[in-house]
């Protein structure tokens, strides 16, 4: 079957790959339909995720029809088509009856090299890295689905693949940094990045009650787009004006909380954010934690930052004091996607929001190699790009 690989940084090519199987009686094979490329597939298209290795399948925002099922699988049927999380869980460990999916204690089978890392380990990823369970992603004709009867979501018959797909990471994801921010009823949300998971969470906080949400990016046309969900925007070019800006904007107080959906590869002017740079060019730091410094400086005191946007490894230059000093509270991690994926179907159902809004590009998998060079250099018209698999 075709699929698309990572080969090395900057490298990634569809390649002609052995069709998955069933390898655990609670297994699926689905065939995909609709595929996308994810925000955080660029920090392994930048080298910036560790233990890839040439070949691996890429991929984690995936949906497509249930053609076999292991003996033991008991919701779905095949010929279901269904919108597979990015995260892969159980469904039986402490953490999935809690409803933390993305901290399932079985679904990797590496987590020692996690443990060494982190301390623990979080649950398997699709797509992702050998330190994630090195499990084949969904840029590819076919998928093997772990555990399907928990990391799936049957879709409506006669709904367009498109208003559903990201169900499987960025809506969630965009969904749970808003409810991080504890949002009451006339609350200023501002958020740090205009891409895909920031204009779901940009979204998202309106749906939770927010009065205003403020978008902070130097892409004219992902301002645009946040705009059109609502949003004031600030672009921070102008980045020594940012914080005096958000402050006037918020009478002196700050915004109620601040969104993160950057994370480890953000922009900056600033000195630290120049350091930055040169340091993980040349391997002395793992992350550029521009966005987070910009969040916690600008919070208001006792507010909270939420932290959708992935980082990796080890952070500098971080101002804790002035989150200690402020009292924030800090709430971050992968998103329980398995969690939100009903709740948030009954609202686009109810065309409470169409999350399809996000796409600019809709491309064949054949096209997969230019698509990432596209996504990862022009920032400003690609927003976010599909693969249509039928």
């Amino acid at each position: 079957m075709k699929a698309l690989c990572w080969q090395g940084r900057l490298d990634v090519q569809m390649q002609e790959v052995k069709m998955p199987r069933i390898l655990n009686p609670r297994d699926a094979i689905v065939k995909v339909t609709t595929a996308a490329i994810c925000g955080s597939d660029l920090h392994i298209y930048d080298g910036f995720i560790p233990s890839m290795k040439k070949g691996d399948i890429l991929g984690h925002e995936t949906m497509g029809e249930v053609v076999e099922i292991g003996s033991e699988v008991k919701k779905v049927k095949v010929g279901e088509k269904i919108v597979i999380p990015f995260d892969i869980a159980c469904g039986s460990c402490y953490h999935c009856k809690a409803e933390e999916y993305s901290a399932c204690d079985n679904s990797n089978p590496n987590s020692l090299m996690a443990d060494k890392l982190y301390g623990h380990s979080g649950a398997g990823l699709f797509g992702y890295s050998h330190m994630y369970g090195g499990y084949a992603g969904g840029q590819a004709e076919y998928i093997r689905v772990p555990y399907v009867d928990t990391n799936s979501l049957s879709v409506p018959a006669g709904i367009d693949d498109e208003k559903v797909i990201f169900l499987s990471d960025i809506f969630p994801t965009g969904y749970m940094a808003a409810e991080n921010c504890n949002i009451k009823q006339g609350d200023t949300v501002a958020v740090w990045g205009a891409g895909p998971v920031g204009q779901m969470a940009i979204r998202s906080a309106f749906l939770l009650g927010a009065e205003r949400v403020i978008a902070i990016d130097h892409y004219a046309g992902r301002l645009e787009m946040a705009r059109a969900g609502g949003a004031e925007t600030l672009d921070f070019s102008a980045e020594d004006e940012l914080l005096d800006e958000l402050k006037y904007l918020t009478g002196g107080e700050g915004p109620d909380s601040c969104i993160d959906a950057v994370g480890m590869e953000s922009h900056g002017y600033s000195f630290a954010a120049n350091v930055d740079r040169v340091k993980t060019a040349v391997g002395l730091a793992t992350d550029r934690p521009n966005a987070l410094r910009q969040a916690l400086n600008a919070c208001r005191k006792c507010g909270t930052v939420s932290i959708p946007g992935v980082y990796a490894g080890f952070l500098d230059k971080i101002p804790f004091g002035a989150a200690f000093g402020k009292g924030l509270t800090l709430k971050m991690g992968q998103t329980h996607t398995q969690k939100y994926m009903q709740p948030l179907l009954k609202r686009i159902l109810a065309d409470e929001i169409d999350p399809s809004f996000v796409i600019t590009h809709r491309l064949r998998i054949e096209e997969g190699t230019n698509a990432y060079k596209t996504f990862n250099t022009d920032k400003n018209h690609c927003i976010k790009v599909i693969f249509d698999m039928h």
